[in-house]
């Protein structure tokens, strides 16, 4: 009879206007090693509204929250709302402290910024928003995945799922990771190349920021004051 692993306690923040993805894509994989135990928290229980028009009811608050082994930050429209809010930026502190990796995906890496948690550290979040990171003294690096000691760093949404093959071959070994891959089937072959603004039609960029992505920067670039010095 073997021991049971030892559990590794990954805790994501959850907030109202969060980009389900950001959150279930890697909660999704992770849930898959040995020993993992996923929290979902945010200031209080009450169903939290995502942008995809359903609720996530979350399993703890910050107060009951564990330490977290792995703590995740994902994005979303919301994300302007936790940068603005101080006792959920000094709980991504409290835990961070413990973690062995804190993470973001999206634009939850703007949350771990204004929590001071990027100071010096290379970094991405989504295409759009990705000049604000400087204002944390951040270095953008333009990848899917960056990680800089323990600070792992997501793009947009869907690399949120590369973000957590690569903690799990770092943490268990690439067997297990490509085992989880193959079991999941994550074998992307898009029916258009339109994914990154690097490959995407300019004219369809310029579509994007004036739907909506433009007036969302404007705002952050309010709330995130220009580093001085």
């Amino acid at each position: 009879m073997t021991d049971s692993p030892k559990p590794f306690h990954i805790v994501f923040l959850l907030f109202d206007g969060i980009t389900q993805l950001d959150f279930t894509g890697p909660a999704q994989f992770l849930s898959r090693m040995p020993g993992a135990v996923v929290h979902t928290a945010a200031k209080s229980t009450q169903p939290i509204e995502t942008d995809s028009g359903f609720a996530i009811v979350p399993n703890c608050n910050f107060v009951d929250c564990p330490q977290a082994d792995l703590l995740c930050v994902p994005g979303g429209f919301g994300t302007k709302d936790v940068i603005a809010d101080a006792e959920t930026l000094q709980f991504l502190r409290d835990q961070a402290a413990g973690a062995q990796y804190i993470t973001s995906v999206c634009t939850g890496s703007l949350a771990l910024g204004a929590a001071g948690l990027l100071e010096g550290k290379r970094a991405t979040s989504h295409w759009a928003y990705t000049s604000l990171l400087e204002r944390f003294g951040a270095t953008f690096e333009k990848a899917r995945v960056v990680k800089h000691g323990n600070v792992i760093t997501a793009g947009g949404v869907t690399s949120g799922i590369d973000f957590a093959l690569t903690v799990i071959a770092e943490i268990v070994g690439q067997e297990f990771a490509e085992a989880v891959q193959l079991g999941l089937e994550y074998d992307p072959h898009p029916p258009f190349s339109s994914g990154n603004p690097d490959v995407a039609s300019p004219k369809l960029v310029e579509t994007l920021h004036e739907r909506g992505y433009g007036a969302v920067l404007k705002e952050l670039e309010e709330i995130i004051p220009p580093r001085s010095g």
